[in-house]
């Protein structure tokens, strides 16, 4: 396990299956958390579950609103002084129509929701990464980014915009002492997941805490010189 004393990092979308395995991670290894979701009841729960040594904070924000996440981000410099390490593990899926039967609304949500929301947390957060010399920052893309989907298309393309961005962001803060690397999951074995397919076999899904061991790393000072990566993370689909 890798350590993180002394770490700030901060969870999107931290009321979720996924980002709560990945708070709980980082806590267990030392971290303190700022956890992130629009779901305040649902955050408390997840944070009252941390095994922690350190201080650690849920914040309310609509990560797709430009000033919900300035404010998100001027409460948690507030409380935490800086955050090391983010985690961008909020976003969404829908399964849609065919592109011609495609309302816009749809398409905007699943770009808001996972491309737009990485956008506005990344670039609130650079500036006081850059400020303390340094950073971690892990992005969540998905295995569709690379090839499209019939009846996916806005859930594809929001996907790619991430495996895009972080390689650009990735190429514009290297020499800041800045990482930003994304993970490329399939199917997540979740709760929500096993409900929408209640046949599929979930045995070759990839677990939350796979997903979390390679967020770790690329968090760790072992991924020192991995920069624009996407790491696929499929499990045995």
């Amino acid at each position: 396990m890798f350590a993180f004393e002394d770490k700030i990092a901060m969870i999107t979308g931290g009321a979720g299956a996924l980002g709560a395995e990945v708070a709980r991670r980082f806590a267990a290894s030392g971290a303190s958390i700022a956890l992130v979701d629009i779901h305040e009841e649902s955050l408390q729960r997840v944070l009252s579950g941390l095994t922690t040594r350190t201080s650690s904070v849920s914040l309310v924000c609509d990560l797709t609103d430009e000033a919900s996440v300035g404010n998100m981000m001027t409460q948690a410099i507030e409380r935490l002084q800086r955050i090391d390490i983010l985690a961008n593990i909020a976003g969404g899926f829908t399964m849609g129509p065919r592109v011609h039967e495609t309302d816009l609304k749809d398409w905007d949500f699943m770009l808001n929701q996972n491309a737009k929301s990485v956008f506005l947390t990344c670039r609130s957060v650079i500036p006081q990464m850059l400020a303390a010399g340094g950073g971690k920052i892990v992005n969540v893309a998905a295995r569709v980014a690379n090839e499209g989907k019939a009846t996916m298309g806005p859930y594809s393309v929001s996907k790619s915009a991430v495996a895009r961005l972080t390689e650009s962001l990735a190429a514009e803060y290297r020499r800041d002492g800045i990482n930003v690397n994304c993970i490329m999951p399939g199917t997540i074995d979740t709760p929500a997941n096993r409900k929408a397919m209640p046949d599929a076999d979930y045995s070759s899904w990839v677990a939350p805490e796979a997903l979390a061991d390679v967020i770790a790393f690329l968090a760790s000072d072992a991924a020192r010189a991995i920069h624009g990566a996407s790491i696929p993370v499929y499990g045995l689909t």
